[in-house]
């Protein structure tokens, strides 16, 4: 016997799965493998392995790819295991990685069950958080305001998105894949080989037999992408910048390409409204696409040689400003994590339209941010990097980076509109970012005082503030005028 036949591995419950997908009684896969029904059995009670020799006869036998019937072993859900474990609610048990690992091999419908378990809990202590947010506000909900905030589907995106700390890991590798069969063989699979949108349009040709166009606005009608099946044509409005025309291909590709990815990632979303889940879909969509832009395992690598230097990383990328930023805030792919952000859009009059946190920041559920952070101070200086290192009431701190960003235009006359982002850390992270060096460390800078909000923030002393917090009694200003906005009874 060779050492490939002599070698086996325990495959029991995947054994078992795919005879149940194939509709198979043991006694029949028995018959096809020309074994006995009691080995099958065996087999999938992992009470005998599975050689070499007869993963080859089951991929034969069943036309299954070799690799997929192996599997990987159970890595992916280990390191799903492993990292929801993480979770201090866990804290007080120790289970040995050597478990963890037993358990997602041997019983991967268990793992799975577990896993949708744990992302179910998550979401409802979410939606918790945001049913419970007037109340932490100060303001007396109206009749029926809780239902209303509950089924906000903005609000509701918003807690799909953290329930899953805004990684989808089956979408990533899957857009992966798709990115090295666009460009296998350019540059011995560089990033730099996807800088331009000659890659998809190939793509769009061979594939799906559709003619990619660019069009002036005035034929586009408001629109940016609109697939036109008829025609067998991808239009495209001609005015984009480089980064939003690929943006765009890309999120057409992945809507033609991977929406089996997209719609197994949106069954488990558990939404109020169909707009919720219509608007789900489209983020991600936009998820997919920059994740064939900006693949997992290259991008990781990059910001790990960059030091998060979102500027160069947008060069590299050929993307925005923004969509390299909006990607560092998906970087959690269990077993391969990099550092947790968040990012905050906002437009000058301090309205919210993005909003992502894989940091632990406390946003504010409703009402705007505190002012004294940068991100509401940068329209003063566009297009350049301001950092900042915050202090929230609790002594927990973090390091920002904020900058203006902009969306529309291309053509004279165009609408143009300004907004700010905000993309951030823990300030445990902040020294592995190139923005805290040459003397921006957390010891050269008086870390700025802010609040979530300014109902519930208990500095008394902040001339910024829009309102008294919760539970302070203000004092008359009849003989006294204070040199902050309110004075306290306490002070």
């Amino acid at each position: 016997m060779t050492t490939a036949t002599a070698r086996s591995i325990f495959m029991g419950p995947r054994l078992r799965r795919l005879r149940r997908e194939l509709g198979l009684t043991q006694a029949d896969m028995a018959a096809d493998l020309e074994i006995s029904a009691p080995y099958v059995a065996l087999l999938e009670r992992n009470q005998r392995p599975v050689t070499a020799d007869m993963l080859l006869r089951l991929a034969r036998t069943y036309k299954i790819d070799l690799a997929d019937l192996a599997g990987d072993g159970g890595a992916d859900h280990t390191a799903r295991m492993q990292s929801i474990l993480k979770d201090p609610m866990f804290s007080d048990i120790d289970i040995p990685a050597l478990e963890i690992s037993d358990l997602a091999v041997s019983y991967p419908g268990m793992t799975e069950a577990f896993l949708r378990l744990y992302t179910a809990y998550r979401e409802e202590q979410l939606a918790l958080a945001e049913q419970r947010a007037p109340a932490i506000s100060g303001s007396t909900p109206r009749p029926g305001q809780e239902t209303i905030d509950a089924n906000d589907p903005v609000a509701d995106v918003r807690r799909f998105l953290a329930a899953r700390r805004n990684n989808f890991a089956n979408l990533d590798d899957a857009a992966e894949r798709l990115a090295q069969a666009m460009f296998q063989g350019s540059s011995a699979g560089s990033p730099q080989v996807s800088a331009g949108p000659a890659g998809f349009i190939e793509r769009f040709r061979v594939r799906h037999n559709l003619q990619v166009r660019y069009m002036p606005p005035n034929v586009m009608l408001g629109s940016l992408r609109r697939l036109d099946l008829h025609r067998r044509q991808l239009l495209i409005e001609d005015s984009l910048d480089s980064a939003s025309l690929k943006f765009e291909l890309a999120r057409q590709l992945a809507y033609l390409e991977l929406d089996t990815e997209i719609g197994a990632a949106l069954e488990d979303g558990k939404f109020a409204s169909k707009t919720a889940e219509l608007l789900a879909r489209r983020a991600l969509a936009a998820y997919a696409a920059a994740a064939i832009i900006m693949p997992y395992s290259i991008f990781a690598k990059a910001v790990d040689t960059r030091q998060y230097d979102l500027e160069a990383l947008a060069r590299q990328f050929g993307t925005s400003f923004e969509q390299t930023a909006h990607r560092v805030t998906t970087l959690q792919k269990p077993g391969a994590e990099k550092i947790p952000f968040f990012l905050i859009r906002v437009d000058p009059a301090g309205n919210i339209s993005k909003l992502l946190d894989g940091a632990g920041f406390p946003f504010a559920r409703h009402g705007g941010a505190c002012p004294l952070w940068s991100v509401h101070d940068v329209f003063k200086t566009p297009r350049q990097i301001v950092t900042q290192w915050l202090e929230l009431p609790d002594g927990q701190r973090f390091f920002s980076i904020a900058r203006t960003v902009t969306a529309g235009g291309g053509s004279y006359g165009a609408v143009r509109v300004e907004r700010a982002i905000a993309v951030g850390c823990a300030a445990e992270h902040a020294g592995q970012l190139i923005y805290t060096r040459d003397g921006h460390g957390p010891d050269a800078n008086e870390p700025t005082p802010i609040g979530v909000a300014c109902r519930v923030c208990h500095r008394p002393k902040c001339a910024a503030r829009s309102a008294p917090p919760i539970g302070r009694e203000i004092l008359p200003d009849d003989f006294r005028t204070s040199a902050v906005p309110f004075g306290f009874s306490a002070d």
